[in-house]
């Protein structure tokens, strides 16, 4: 399940709760695009736990309920490294978000896992994705609904092309600069 690279990848940066590890995708995670709710992350982290992969202390708070707060162990950074280092096979949907969960939490534990990440996800783009800003649709509609104007449909259906193309060439585009960035060395 994607959520336990969420929380194994979260856990190697420090030690967090529950709560925290929500906190956190709220917060500096929110853009990995992986938002779920705290039931769902205690769900996993039970799972984690019973498979040996995170362990927790208890953290006695004053004045508030007490908290766990889970860590690795040493096979939850193995299962973590495996799967950093394991083959990434791009999704046919552009910017799909397991792309950015193993550019993410793969990434950050080595310059090299992120440069094979972004390659890789770059040339699939540049192979698969119609770079093409001429829309691909019919010749012509013929409507199905009284009133409903083909005219019209054609124009709103090459709208949402032109948003998905200029998507497609703005994700290609920082594939290619962060591509050349990691690359260089550059840390910042």
């Amino acid at each position: 399940m994607q959520l336990d690279y969420v929380i194994l990848g979260a856990l190697a940066l420090g030690r967090y709760s529950g709560y925290d590890l929500r906190r956190w995708m709220d917060g500096a995670g929110r853009y990995i695009g992986y938002g779920v709710q705290l039931p769902q992350i205690y769900r996993r982290l039970g799972v984690l736990v019973e498979r040996g992969l995170v362990e927790f202390e208890v953290d006695q708070r004053s004045g508030r309920p007490d908290a766990k707060v889970y860590s690795l162990t040493d096979a939850g950074r193995t299962t973590l490294l495996d799967w950093a280092k394991s083959p990434f096979e791009p999704s046919p949907r552009p910017m799909d978000p397991d792309f950015k969960l193993r550019f993410f939490f793969a990434g950050q534990l080595d310059r090299e896992i992120a440069i094979d990440v972004v390659r890789t996800e770059l040339r699939y783009r540049l192979e698969h994705d119609n770079l093409s800003a001429d829309a691909p649709l019919p010749e012509s509609y013929r409507p199905q609904i009284p009133g409903l104007d083909p005219e019209w449909a054609r124009e709103v259906h090459t709208l949402a092309h032109e948003h998905g193309y200029a998507s497609t060439a703005s994700y290609i585009a920082w594939l290619q600069l962060t591509l050349a960035r990691l690359e260089s060395g550059r840390s910042h």
